[in-house]
């Protein structure tokens, strides 16, 4: 199942999560030019691509890129395919009648009302696309490679805890610490002795906000006896887990002095299945599914079956939090932090 959400040619999340990856684009650019010689013709000072440029390097007929244009033309001008039309059309065809490039005919051309322009990232958006084409398909395996390349050395080869480059993690880390006492304390004092209940109600947590209880994540994710389940979590995640839990801390704190005992595990499970329906939460909770299933897909190759209908292409900014740098690892931040907390010591 994961394969063929990985697809390149039948899924356009995987499409899109693989162009909107700055970093990849920039390598496979230079690879693809140095592997074809694909220059393009440089317009506005970026690289464009005819239709018969694009035609002659995938080795199709120019109406096979017609077919796919008509049946794709949204996604391919999403990613950069435009057409010209007017005043800026004409611009173009007085830029090519004086400019040394011998790839289309100027004649023909000149009658042209519009014109379609390739840019590269839609010439890797076509060559994901294409199912005609062997060198579209060379094109799909080197595009692959090389993404799945750059997450592994971007993250130090560690891609499992790729949550932890992001700034936000440590501060939402240290805060659900205290959340997560509150939430403690709130069973201890307020429903009966259980000796499962925190790991319980954990786990109702866990099952409310993404489907799977501690067992089912850790196998998704291949954790191993000693990695803490919470140091994978997305800061979004946790921040969520932190409402869940100071949230239902509070309802059994209030329950308790309302009804004047402790509660019993069955109105425990009652109150928190009220709270949980809250409505109030369902967007928080379809963030965090949402953010959880796309990263881990694409960042850790791990498939969350339950939230796979939440799926969502990773957007560019989530390549610079996690890749770019803005995004340390988390050692680096912690001693930076520490400098800091002691440098104010001092003063």
């Amino acid at each position: 199942m994961t394969k063929n959400l990985k697809d390149l040619t039948s899924s356009s999340v995987a499409r899109q999560s693989t162009l909107n990856n700055p970093f990849a684009i920039q390598k496979i650019e230079k690879e693809l030019k140095l592997l074809y010689g694909f220059d393009g013709i440089l317009w506005n000072e970026n690289p464009i691509f005819l239709k018969s440029q694009v035609a002659t390097l995938f080795e199709i007929d120019e109406r096979t890129i017609e077919r796919y244009l008509s049946s794709n033309e949204e996604e391919l001008k999403k990613n950069g395919y435009e057409i010209l039309r007017g005043a800026e059309l004409k611009k173009f065809k007085d830029f090519l009648s004086v400019s040394d490039i011998d790839v289309v005919d100027l004649k023909l051309l000149a009658k042209v009302p519009q014109l379609g322009i390739f840019n590269f990232r839609s010439v890797l958006n076509l060559a994901m696309l294409l199912t005609e084409s062997q060198k579209a398909k060379e094109m799909r395996v080197k595009i692959l490679d090389i993404a799945i390349s750059v997450i592994t050395k971007k993250s130090g080869g560690n891609a499992k805890y790729i949550n932890q480059r992001d700034v936000d993690y440590l501060p939402s880390a240290f805060q659900e610490v205290n959340y997560r006492k509150e939430f403690t304390t709130a069973l201890n004092e307020c429903v009966e002795d259980n000796n499962w209940k925190y790991s319980k109600y954990t786990n109702l947590i866990y099952k409310a906000i993404f489907a799977e209880d501690a067992a089912e994540y850790r196998k998704i994710l291949n954790l191993s006896r000693n990695d803490n389940t919470r140091d994978t979590f997305y800061s979004e995640v946790i921040d969520v887990v932190a409402s869940f839990e100071t949230g239902f801390a509070e309802k059994l704190n209030e329950e308790y002095k309302k009804i004047g005992h402790i509660l019993s595990i069955s109105e425990a499970d009652e109150l928190f299945k009220k709270f949980a329906n809250q409505s109030v939460l369902k967007p928080f909770i379809i963030k965090a599914r949402t953010v959880m299933a796309s990263r881990d897909l694409n960042f850790r190759d791990a498939l969350h079956e339950k939230l796979e209908h939440y799926i969502q292409a990773v957007p560019e900014a989530d390549y610079e939090k996690f890749l770019g740098d803005k995004s340390e690892d988390l050692k680096k931040r912690i001693k930076e932090d520490l400098e800091v907390y002691k440098r104010l010591k001092d003063r």
